[in-house]
């Protein structure tokens, strides 16, 4: 193709991404371009883990032991609050959001700022939902590459989402012998 046909083809491509986003969103802003360089960071930082597993021989398991699928799970949901919602963690997240309020026990209401990357970066960070995925496939990396340290950190995880569930359910019995 010569010169010309490229750039042709190329706005056709963008009238056509632009009529889909127009098309997808109905009216509310979705940033769809967002997303997808999202996924494609995904999928290239999940390869990267899989080139160097790979790369350093590390063999896979024949099928994840149901002891390391219950703490890699419980790991992953304590971390990925603790980077998406924890006070504490908001000055990561401050670049792409911007303070709500309070919302539960040490954790954030944020918002995503609505400029272009900022937005799924944003989205990003205050899901806990969309983080899990980010931090569950870099404790199986970690697994896979550095199995004992990997286990610790989740170990500790674990034990903290433990003492989480614990402490909200010493406030619940509290508040209810005391009548608040």
């Amino acid at each position: 193709m010569d010169t010309a046909s490229d750039g042709r083809l190329t706005e056709r491509l963008r009238r056509r991404l632009r009529r889909t986003e127009h098309t997808y969103s109905a009216g509310e802003d979705r940033p769809l371009r967002g997303y997808a360089a999202a996924m494609t960071a995904f999928g290239v930082y999940t390869a990267g883990w899989a080139a160097v597993v790979r790369m350093r021989g590390r063999p896979l398991p024949e099928r994840p032991a149901p002891w390391d699928v219950a703490l890699t799970a419980v790991a992953t949901f304590r971390l990925s609050r603790l980077l998406s919602k924890a006070s504490v963690t908001s000055p990561l997240r401050a670049p792409f959001t911007t303070f709500q309020g309070p919302e539960g026990p040490a954790e954030l209401h944020e918002e995503a700022h609505s400029e272009g990357a900022k937005d799924t970066v944003g989205e990003l960070l205050t899901c806990p939902f969309c983080m899990s995925v980010w931090v569950a496939s870099t404790l199986t990396a970690g697994q896979l590459l550095w199995p004992r340290a990997t286990r610790t950190a989740m170990g500790a995880l674990t034990a903290l989402a433990g003492a989480d569930a614990l402490q909200l359910t010493y406030s619940a019995l509290v508040a209810r012998t005391t009548g608040d």
